[in-house]
């Protein structure tokens, strides 16, 4: 499959051109870039207009209730607009969970492709654009199929100097309220090998910052029956990536990020110390509802381990407000929480049912004003903790990794902030972006600094 041609249409002046809109997460982004790459190598030519594309891929996000109307009406707007010979895919992870939905929904969708079944891509569009007519479904139930290496693809993709790397698909917990288990099945593990290899040739193409994503990154490795498989990882990047100074983790699991892994990063001066941990709650009794890990001393020592293994370590997390059954008591846990533990960044969710989840079975019994009055709360809480958090920086001077500019504007990274999800260096002048700078934080805002770059010797 990877090595498929497809044919030049008859009497046609150019290839078969193709359109992916990406949607959702940063897993589904690389999962984009892997079928771009099939695609090409097939024959077809990439293109951003997809009213020029032969054939328009929508791979979509499945996981709450927002992601899923972004990706419908992203379906139906393209669809609206398309022309009788071109063709439209809905891939990723709606397609998955509800294929029989998203095709009476939008008739004019001509074929699906699950999360377990996006290496078919190059098969599927031969099968649309070499057939007048031909519509097809494709659903292929196959866990090894989600790995890029599979077809020769690409684990990553490349956003100017910095790159998502995915390192396993699918996920092994239970957390009622969560429907990725059952859409993307039990984890699956790249080998060490083949992330290796991915992260050699980001190394060739000048990328200096590497995220490594998975749905749970501490459990990588135990279905491959390795123990403290990410800190295996680690070590085994830093020594064949040396030029790439940012190595970062995303998505830890409570109760999984253990000594071993604490002390590789505290060891190794590639990996950042920044640890997303989304804990989702803090009562004992909301999280035993959950089907999270409950013991919130645990947690408590894995927080002090880290900052006095790594002092300056930005820790974030995440927190679902309203799940059933959430009493003022157990909120007001939550809020203590927040306040103890300080953390640099942190996300709110309100709960939403979701089908096939353990949860949906439970009454959903917080109000939805209620809901937003505890969104408002906590976030209101933690943009005073953020503001507190980022004027210690004010005088101080941090690494910056410059990502674009305006007219009288560059932005830019520090390790304290992930791509796509934390807060921005703001540097008032046009500067030439994609390297490293020094910069003097100037002002401290609730989720951004600014400051001004300086040279050696200043």
């Amino acid at each position: 499959m990877s090595r498929q041609t497809i044919k030049v249409k008859r009497g046609a002046q150019r290839p078969f051109r193709f359109y992916i809109a990406s949607l959702g997460c940063s897993k589904n982004t690389v999962d984009s870039n892997s079928m771009g790459v099939l695609l090409q190598r097939a024959g077809l030519q990439p293109t951003l207009d997809a009213k020029s594309a032969d054939l328009v891929i929508v791979n979509t996000c499945g996981f709450i209730e927002l992601a899923r109307q972004e990706s419908l009406e992203t379906l139906d707007d393209l669809a609206a607009s398309l022309k009788p010979k071109q063709k439209l895919v809905a891939a990723g992870c709606w397609a998955q969970r509800s294929p029989d939905f998203l095709k009476e929904a939008v008739p004019r969708i001509n074929a699906l492709l699950g999360t377990r079944s996006w290496a078919q891509i190059a098969s599927v569009a031969d099968e649309l654009l070499t057939s007048p007519g031909k519509t097809t479904l494709s659903l292929v139930e196959d866990r090894m199929a989600m790995l890029p290496e599979t077809v020769n693809a690409p684990g990553y993709v490349v956003s100017g100097r910095s790159a998502f790397l995915k390192i396993a698909d699918g996920c092994s917990r239970e957390c009622a309220f969560c429907a990725i288990p059952g859409i993307k099945g039990p984890t699956v593990s790249r080998s060490v090998a083949s992330i290796i290899a991915d992260a050699q040739q980001l190394q060739e193409y000048g990328v200096l910052e590497i995220n490594l994503i998975a749905q749970d990154s501490t459990f990588y490795g135990y279905d491959l029956g390795m123990r403290d498989g990410l800190a295996q990882l680690l070590a085994g990047l830093a020594d064949a990536v040396p030029d790439i100074p940012w190595i970062r983790i995303l998505y830890a699991f409570p109760g999984f990020v253990t000594p071993r892994l604490i002390s590789t990063m505290g060891d190794l001066p590639q990996v950042l110390p920044y640890v997303d941990i989304p804990l989702q709650h803090a009562d004992p009794d909301v999280l035993r509802r959950m089907r999270r890990p409950a013991d919130m001393d645990d947690v408590r020592r894995t927080l002090d381990n880290l900052r006095q293994a790594m002092p300056e370590i930005a820790l974030r997390t995440t927190m679902i407000v309203g799940f059933p059954g959430e009493t003022e008591a157990e909120f007001a846990a939550l809020m203590d929480f927040v306040e103890e533990a300080q953390f640099d960044r942190l996300g709110v969710f309100t709960y939403s049912h979701e089908p096939g989840t353990a949860a949906a079975e439970l009454k959903d019994d917080v109000p939805a004003e209620v809901k937003q009055e505890r969104y408002d709360q906590v976030m209101i809480a933690q943009q005073e903790i953020s503001l507190r958090r980022n004027q210690d920086f004010l005088g101080k001077r941090l690494e910056v990794l410059l990502e674009g500019q305006g007219e009288a504007l560059t932005v830019g990274r520090s390790y304290r902030d992930a791509p796509e999800i934390d807060g921005l260096i703001l540097i008032p002048e046009a500067v030439d972006p994609h390297r490293f700078v020094t910069v003097e934080v100037t002002e401290a805002l609730p989720y951004d600094l600014t400051g001004r770059i300086v040279e050696d010797g200043d």
